[in-house]
């Protein structure tokens, strides 16, 4: 078993300065995060450049953390916008952000957002580049591998706390994704600007090329690699295939290269996969990948209701919970269609807590049952203040009640409430 936190110094003082908070956060014992850490099945999400970052635990038996996805795009920007959405993500418990801008100064937007919450913040640096190249008149394939690296170190500079990285894909992968038999292709944005590269250069990934370069520079900051899934399935249809499955294999080796390197990884894991599917899926990438984080967007189970796959997302969430998944990515009702709105993401984020929620009381943990128990004792006392207290979301029980917020009893059942009528029966 690896060492972490004797070669990644980074990682030690941050360890150091937050074992006990997050000990007591968690649950868990000291010793037991520090051997999740070691073994490579927990992260601790935090750049020592982010100076007002509070660091958080990802990995069972940690719990269920979400993510919330923010950013402009080449149709909607709007700098204060996102901004204000990271606030309401922040509102609504989420545990980390991800900046995924593409349009406008990516530079200005992501550093504002490292100052505005001490949430972890992601990115996909691919992003920038491709914003460079595209804006400058350049094809994808011009780039220069250095372009990349300088900006992987630029952004961890700013206080990036982890980055989405696809550098499981290989050239034989891109190929395979690229194929017409794959219904949806490749459906990740940085995942086909590098098989563009890589098919028009006809050259391997300069992220699996040079990854002991990736290494040195995430060690310094103690960024976690997020290693992406470039070639995870756009359909239900294409879940499970030879291009996936190459691609986790890749990340497996890479994984444990990071490790004892003493850099933090997490695996990223599949997007649209049958419901049906869902377990075998996240146990074989868990297994393969030996029990890193995973971090997984959905998945969605179905891919027939745009403006609901928030649903989607959730439903296949909650089962891959109890299947092993680590981090959820949250999907709002704009997935597929359009930029989300503040609206949108408290949906998304509330969709993928109650996941997360459902997954562990599934699997028993005590801090879900002792919730659930919370709210049936104040259920059963109509005690609405506890009501408040054990609820997720406990602003959407005023919201609701306000019109009847005076009453003992809740305006669907009014004075016909199955709780007050055998509270006050007369039993002899």
């Amino acid at each position: 078993m690896s060492d972490i936190l004797s070669k990644n110094a980074a990682l030690k003082t941050l360890c150091d300065a937050h074992l006990d908070e997050l000990a007591q956060k968690e649950g868990l014992t000291k010793e037991e995060i520090i051997l999740g850490l070691n073994k490579g099945t927990m992260v601790l999400l935090g750049n020592i450049r982010h100076s007002n970052v509070k660091p958080i635990l990802v990995g069972q038996p940690s719990s269920i953390k979400v993510n919330a996805n923010i950013g402009t795009s080449p149709l909607c920007s709007n700098e204060e916008l996102e901004i204000e959405k990271l606030k309401v993500a922040e509102e609504a418990g989420a545990d980390t952000a991800m900046d995924l801008s593409i349009a406008g100064d990516l530079d200005s937007i992501r550093v504002k957002m490292l100052a505005a919450s001490p949430l972890p913040l992601g990115t996909v640096p691919m992003y920038a580049v491709g914003q460079q190249l595209l804006d400058g008149n350049r094809e994808i394939s011009s780039m220069q591998p250095d372009e990349l690296f300088a900006e992987i170190e630029k952004q961890a500079e700013q206080g990036v706390d982890f980055m989405t990285l696809h550098c499981g894909i290989s050239y034989d992968g891109a190929r395979m994704g690229a194929e017409k038999s794959r219904v949806m292709g490749i459906v990740s944005r940085g995942g086909s600007m590098l098989a563009r590269w890589m098919l028009e250069n006809k050259k391997e990934n300069p992220l699996i090329e040079h990854f002991d370069r990736l290494l040195s520079i995430a060690i310094k900051y103690n960024i976690t690699l997020s290693l992406g899934d470039a070639l995870r399935p756009g359909a239900g249809v294409d879940a499970g295939d030879c291009a996936q499955f190459e691609e986790v294999l890749n990340l497996a080796r890479l994984q444990q290269r990071a490790l004892e390197a003493g850099v933090q990884c997490m695996i990223e894991g599949p997007g649209h996969v049958g419901l049906h599917a869902v377990p075998t899926q996240i146990s074989a990438i868990k297994t393969l990948t030996h029990g890193a984080p995973l971090y997984v967007l959905g998945p969605l189970v179905v891919d027939s209701c745009p403006g609901y796959d928030h649903i989607a997302g959730a439903i296949g969430g909650a089962m891959g919970v109890t299947a092993g998944v680590d981090f959820l990515c949250y999907i709002t009702p704009a997935e597929h269609l359009t930029l989300p709105d503040k609206d949108d993401v408290k949906a998304g984020v509330m969709a993928s807590r109650i996941a997360a929620h459902a997954g562990e009381v599934a699997l028993g943990t005590k801090r879900a049952l002792a919730r659930e128990a919370s709210m049936n004792e104040a259920r059963r006392n109509l005690d609405w203040e506890g009501m408040k207290k054990a609820a997720l979301d406990p602003g959407m029980i005023d919201k609701r009640r306000a019109q009847h917020h005076n009453e003992e009893v809740c305006a669907m059942c009014g004075k016909f409430c199955a709780v007050k009528m055998l509270r006050d029966a007369k039993v002899l």
